[in-house]
């Protein structure tokens, strides 16, 4: 009886082989869905690293000489750039934080705020921004339309020292649409007192006045700005938009067509058209005859006249 207790007690305390059963019958497999949320995890964390490195990798901080967020407030970006608060706050124009309502397209979430708040002015209105050195710039513009839901509201200029228009007939909802972000990226360089842009030039003091030009509709406009010392290649791009790249690929297929259907039809017109008339080709029989005539009798008449 006790060699039996103990052999009951010895069954009882060996460890079992096999895991316990789940509560439904199954076997219960421990740790797979774990590492599938872990791998799930650390696919997004890579991805979402990989897109930030891709689109700003080339975004480096110190080459930012100047940036502001127009209409907000100080705002650091996902790249490490610093927009300071508007220094127009309280000064002219009006502040706008209508977009914060909204989502903002192409921006990465972090910095939607750039684009959610902005500066108008029912009249130009413009910022004078102080450039130390010398060398090459990339003025950025940054833009979201989050009020009108159709082209032709709001259209207005930019211009560079008062003279140069470097962007022209801005129609922000004609470029991206409603609530989505939008970038004029505007080159130029400082050497020897001189401004060069756009393959004009005019003189430079030390500061760049950047104005919004009032157009036909609606007030100009601005969400943020900055100045990046360096080329275009140094500026932070916007996230993809696919609606954008789809339009960009159709107006490129339709310009493709209408120069495929241009071409032939300028060939054959140069082919086909009417020749010029060759002015010896025609028959003069008709013309050469009265003179023929009026020379015959001329002849003889001269002839009798000398005689006498």
């Amino acid at each position: 009886m006790v060699e039996t207790g103990r052999r009951l007690l010895g069954s009882a305390a060996a460890p079992s082989s096999s895991p316990p059963a789940e509560a439904g019958g199954g076997e219960m497999r421990r740790g797979k869905p774990c590492r599938r949320s872990s791998h799930c995890l650390w696919l997004l964390t890579a991805a979402l690293a990989t897109a930030r490195c891709c689109l700003g990798a080339s975004a480096q901080p110190d080459k930012v000489v100047w940036a502001i967020n127009a209409g907000g407030e100080t705002h650091t970006d996902v790249h490490g750039i610093q927009f300071k608060r508007d220094p127009l706050e309280g000064k002219i124009g009006r502040a706008s934080d209508y977009g914060m309502r909204l989502p903002i397209f192409r921006s990465m979430p972090e910095d939607q705020i750039l684009y959610q708040t902005e500066r108008y002015n029912e009249e130009t209105f413009g910022y004078d921004i102080p450039i130390k050195e010398e060398g090459d710039y990339v003025l950025v513009l940054k833009f979201a339309e989050v009020y009108f839901a159709q082209s032709q509201q709001k259209v207005f200029d930019v211009r560079l020292n008062g003279q140069h228009v470097v962007v022209k007939d801005l129609d922000i909802f004609d470029k991206v649409g409603h609530s989505t972000a939008h970038d004029e990226l505007v080159t130029f360089s400082v050497r020897k007192g001189k401004l060069s842009v756009q393959g004009e030039v005019s003189t430079f003091n030390g500061k760049l006045l950047v104005e919004f030009v009032k157009g036909y509709y609606d007030n100009p406009k601005v969400c943020a700005m900055c100045i990046i010392k360096g080329s275009v290649e140094d500026v932070p791009k916007l996230l993809p938009h696919p609606g954008l790249e789809k339009k960009e690929e159709e107006e490129e297929e339709e310009d493709y067509e209408e120069g495929a259907e241009r071409k032939p039809l300028s060939k054959k017109k140069v082919k086909s058209g009417p020749r010029t008339p060759d002015p010896y080709a025609s028959d003069n029989s008709s013309l050469m005859f009265p003179i023929l005539v009026a020379f015959g009798v001329f002849i003889p008449t001269l002839f009798c006249l000398c005689r006498l």
